[in-house]
């Protein structure tokens, strides 16, 4: 498995929009360089890029979501910290023969597909309670699924 950078770094936030009015400033931005839905995930995002660092901050869509259970147990914060790895496929397979525990989705697979590429989660209880993303995807750059402002 080759990592290449760190690709994004995720904050579980309990309103998009507050959360945006307080970051956009520290950040120097007037808006997201990138928002979407991922109906499967069940999350709004709204990405900045922070030189070649995604920075997400990512609101639940339902009470029942990843990010809302997330900050039930835990709080707003940091929720993930993602990997740009050179093949997902290949990394979850050889961190399983490792002994790394992934996180499956509700078809019980472990790779997931987004946008031109396709990423996966380590389960945080190997890694010190930190969830981690593989992810091969190095087209982060605007779908046709980006919302309005």
């Amino acid at each position: 498995m080759q990592i290449k950078r760190v690709d994004h770094i995720c904050i579980a936030v309990r309103n998009l929009d507050e959360a945006r009015r307080t970051w956009e400033p520290l950040l120097g931005k007037d808006k997201p360089d990138d928002v979407y839905i991922d109906e499967p995930e069940k999350i709004r995002v709204a990405r900045y890029w922070i030189g070649e660092v995604g920075f997400e901050l990512m609101e639940s869509l339902t009470p029942d979501g990843e990010v809302a259970r997330f900050i039930e147990k835990n709080g707003e914060g940091v929720m993930l910290v993602s990997l740009n790895v050179d093949n997902t496929r290949k990394a979850v397979k050889e961190l399983q023969e490792k002994g790394y525990p992934f996180i499956p989705d509700s078809r019980g697979g472990f790779v997931r597909p987004f946008r031109k590429g396709e990423f996966a989660f380590l389960h945080p209880k190997k890694l010190n309670g930190v969830l981690m993303e593989l992810i091969d995807d190095d087209g982060l750059e605007s779908s046709g699924s980006l919302l309005p402002d």
